[in-house]
């Protein structure tokens, strides 16, 4: 704490050096737990309109957030969640901040520099806390902008169709600094039950590789143990799959508590490659504007997550637009609400999509691919021309339109020892586990789950269907869902599907390119519903639903689309031992046969959302 504190006092001793006033108040809770909250106020006397975020990620790193908006005129007040940093009380992701949310926006009312009216901002974990302090109803609040926010994590983002998703391991096994931050040592100073494990817990951060290929985690069998707030909920976390009171009521899933969300003026913000752009536009953006009264607003970028600012993704460059200039598009939302100031924002269409594709492949200076694009605005969300078409898996790795007739199943073995390796995708905070975005789904020398050099679809475990090259070109915009015949020889397992652009090889990439698109996965006994497991029954084929995060592509005129299905995707996401343990408690490991069906009594396909060409 006290190396928190002397932190805490350098950022701010630098700020005020820099001009820009700010002082630190412990603000207490209805609990009588006290957080830390930073408050900067323009230069000028009076009221001022609030700008609010709660983040876990240290208050004390906020300066470069939060300049913009001071020299904008706005107050701002930053503030360390409870449990984290400066804040006391002990740390549960997001489960008290409804409260903790109500409890801030109200002392912000009451404050003399406060003109009476909060807008609230932040990305991520900060995200979730906007959505928190909505569903408590909190006072004075007048405008949200959740940027790829947390939410309704028991679905997607912290739980996926049953699966759980391990970048969660990497921000708890690294106490929240996935990207080994300079605060690490402070949070482990923060979090430590004894000041002698502090160091252990730096450490720890260090070992996540090997901790997630050893999963499942035990209590009290690592040095998580010295930081028990983290290991009690990651245990627990890991381990509860059924989707009950746990995850509905763990803060901040707006689709569980839309009644109670307050109605005030929200932009969502998300990427095509975000871990969190499921929840933003197909659940909250859509359920959010058929309930409330309130202007919803949506954008979607080329992005991976929290990152609007670049005009890139993995891989894939895209044109120099693409970036957002995102104070200036932050200030035009609160202008509006915080201070009615006419500027054409509420009259502009509602929805504003990035559609990628339309380069020429070619090698960009730094390596990537020029995948292109251009941005679109639309009236809503999915769009309403969308002509959503099956595209069905067929013999011989065959993908297309036409409906299969008879056809012979396809069966592979999958060897809970030997995942296949993750290679892009909606993933964050996955730090030395895996790396975001657009990738070549081959692997590559030094990626530490590669054994070789050779592309994912030339393992014995991954089933690859594709069309002919297209004859012209075919835009995909909207949410991406697979359904699959399978069947298993166990009681559990899991099936994978991954949607592919397929580039032609071409002077700068010779061997072409097998551009990740989206992906998703399904736990087998979540099949029928996340509500409760049950289990398989071997060797009879079921049918599996599999919702891949949307996107926005024009596949070109040359490439393909392929679709792959297999049973792991490791590590964005925990490997299923095929046994039918308990979730995060079994003992053993088995090689699962696994069958696909792909005949016209048991149709599988990809459901594109095709967009006529006008």
């Amino acid at each position: 704490m006290i190396r928190c504190v002397l932190l805490s006092l350098l950022v701010l001793g630098g700020l005020l050096a820099q001009g820009l006033p700010v002082r630190t108040v412990m603000v207490p809770m209805r609990d009588g737990v006290r957080l830390g909250t930073d408050v900067y106020l323009p230069k000028a006397e009076g009221k001022f309109p609030v700008l609010l975020t709660r983040t876990p990620y240290n208050k004390a790193g906020s300066a470069a957030a939060v300049a913009p908006f001071v020299a904008a005129g706005y107050a701002v007040v930053v503030q360390d969640v409870r449990g984290r940093y400066q804040s006391e009380g002990s740390w549960v992701p997001v489960r008290d901040d409804p409260n903790d949310g109500f409890d801030t926006a109200k002392w912000i009312g009451a404050q003399p520099w406060c003109d009476g009216g909060i807008g609230t901002f932040g990305s991520s974990y900060g995200g979730a806390t906007q959505h928190a302090l909505a569903i408590a109803g909190a006072p004075f609040v007048k405008a949200l902008i959740p940027r790829n926010a947390m939410s309704n994590f028991g679905r997607y983002g912290l739980r996926h169709n049953g699966a759980f998703e391990l970048r969660w391991l990497n921000w708890v096994l690294t106490l929240g600094n996935p990207a080994g931050t300079q605060y690490l040592r402070a949070a482990a100073e923060r979090a430590a039950s004894s000041p002698a494990a502090a160091q252990a817990l730096v450490d720890l951060a260090g070992q996540v590789q090997e901790y997630a290929r050893a999963l499942p985690l035990r209590p009290g069998t690592t040095p998580l143990q010295f930081a028990p707030d983290y290991e009690k909920w990651l245990v627990e976390a890991m381990g509860h799959g059924d989707y009950d009171a746990f995850w509905k009521d763990h803060g901040s899933s707006v689709v569980d508590h839309l009644a109670e969300f307050k109605d005030v003026p929200a932009y969502h913000v998300t990427g095509w490659y975000d871990s969190w752009g499921t929840p933003a536009a197909n659940l909250n953006f859509v359920e959010l504007r058929k309930a409330k009264k309130s202007l919803q607003r949506l954008i979607v970028g080329p992005w991976i997550h929290s990152s609007e600012n670049l005009n890139h993704a993995g891989l894939a460059q895209f044109t120099p637009d693409a970036a957002l200039d995102l104070p200036a598009f932050q200030l035009r939302w609160f202008d509006r609400w915080l201070r009615n100031i006419r500027n054409g924002v509420d009259t502009e269409p509602p929805v504003r999509l990035y559609v990628m594709g339309g380069g020429d492949g070619r090698k960009t200076p730094e390596g990537r691919i020029f995948v292109g694009g251009k941005w679109r605005d639309e009236q809503e969300w999915p769009l309403a021309r969308t002509v959503y078409t099956p595209y069905y898996l067929q013999a011989g790795g065959k993908l297309g339109p036409v409906k299969p007739g008879k056809a012979e199943p396809v069966s592979y073995l999958f060897d809970p020892a030997n995942p296949v390796p993750t290679l892009g995708g909606n993933i964050s905070s996955q730090g030395p586990l895996a790396f975001q975005g657009a990738a070549d789904q081959k692997c590559r020398t030094g990626y530490w789950l590669c054994r070789d050099q050779l592309p994912l679809g030339a393992r014995s475990d991954v089933v690859v269907f594709q069309t002919e090259p297209l004859a012209e070109d075919l835009e995909v915009t909207g949410p991406l869902k697979v359904k699959l015949w399978a069947a298993t020889d166990g009681l559990d397992t899991d099936f994978t599907a991954k949607l592919v652009d397929v580039y032609p090889p071409n002077a700068s990439f010779p061997a072409g390119v097998e551009l990740l698109v989206g992906d998703s996965i399904v736990r087998a006994r979540y099949r029928k519903g996340l509500e409760r497991a049950v289990m398989m029954t071997p060797g009879v084929a079921e049918e599996f639903n599999l919702e891949l995060y949307p996107t926005s592509l024009v596949f070109q005129k040359g490439h393909r689309i392929r679709v792959d299905i297999s049973s792991s995707n490791f590590p964005r996401f925990d490997v299923n031992p095929n046994t039918g343990e308990p979730l995060n408690g079994n003992r053993g490991k088995r090689v699962a046969r696994n069958t696909i069906y792909l005949d016209g009594e048991h149709a599988s396909h990809i459901l594109l959302p095709v967009i006529p060409a006008k």
